[in-house]
């Protein structure tokens, strides 16, 4: 049993589903630590040969948790209350205690991962579902990363391999949403669809890559992720989490979480946001459809 998330297996296909509805599926301890285990149930289970993951609720996943403070890493993060900027270092860049390389657990899956998107995927969890082999999302879901404008830096690096540079510098720049049109458009995703559709989309998806032997599949996913392995992602990956530490203690930054702290997290996004009208203060026609709900 995990506390954050549900680990489910029919037939051929392995379903994670973060499962923490009422917060969006934010990422707080332990959920890295359980994903990565899910990854290694399912890559040990013989019968299984494609993995699904997707959030409960109304969204994929809003990133990291950030309310209250951020206390709950507090452990790795601080001492007497104070950040820690050598714990913090060995966070980012050790495997064993690294969130995004727990996360990157999808990308280095030798069986293929399907990213199931809706509603919101923003910030770590954007960084997290674009690690995924195939990602289909609603084409309402809202994909973004909105700490490029306070407190964060691109973690796993996948929205700079996934787009070429303008676009990946545009969006570094903002930390602008796209719904899960303009991902697909741009080529950030591989498809979107009507929410109605996305379950069926994604277990068809599912069922014909389980038509495939597992050695194939591995053998054609490892090709891929080399060609970007050689581009430098693993040093992409270990500069990212290192700048993220920093821009989270700046003085500004530092204020941020403050305000989060005392005020609550409503409070900093809408001061965050309010210049750009996104996320949270962008028009109801521009978020996600709130009706559009995962039932594990």
């Amino acid at each position: 049993m995990y506390e954050t998330l549900i680990y489910s297996v029919a037939g051929p296909v392995a379903t994670i589903t973060f499962n923490r509805p009422d917060r969006l599926n934010t990422i707080v301890p332990p959920m890295p630590d359980e994903l990565q285990d899910a990854m290694t149930k399912a890559n040990r289970d013989p019968e299984v040969k494609v993995v699904v993951v997707r959030g409960a609720g109304r969204s994929f996943c809003a990133g990291y948790d950030f309310s209250g403070g951020f206390k709950h890493w507090d452990d790795q993060l601080t001492t007497d209350g104070k950040w820690d900027a050598g714990k913090d270092f060995v966070m980012a860049t050790a495997q064993s205690e690294s969130p995004t390389q727990k996360f990157m657990s999808i990308w280095r899956s030798p069986k293929p991962v399907i990213a199931q998107i809706h509603g919101w995927c923003i910030g770590g969890g954007s960084e997290m579902a674009l690690g995924a082999d195939i990602v289909i999302a609603s084409e309402d879901a809202r994909i973004g990363t909105p700490y490029a404008r306070m407190w964060g830096c691109h973690l796993s690096g996948m929205w700079i391999y996934r787009l070429g540079l303008a676009k990946a510098k545009e969006y570094a720049l903002t930390g602008k949403p796209v719904s899960g049109v303009e991902a697909a458009e741009i080529g950030l995703i591989n498809k979107a669809v009507p929410f109605a559709e996305l379950e069926a989309e994604v277990a068809r998806q599912a069922a014909q890559l389980a038509s495939i032997p597992v050695s194939q599949l591995s053998a054609m996913k490892l090709i891929v992720n080399q060609a970007y392995e050689n581009m430098g992602l693993a040093s992409t990956q270990m500069l990212g989490p290192i700048l993220d530490g920093l821009m989270r203690n700046t003085p500004e930054a530092l204020e941020f979480i403050e305000l989060a702290e005392n005020q609550g997290v409503g409070a900093v996004t809408t001061l965050r946001d309010t210049p750009f009208g996104d996320y949270s203060t962008a028009p109801k026609e521009e978020q996600p459809d709130p009706n559009n709900v995962i039932i594990p």
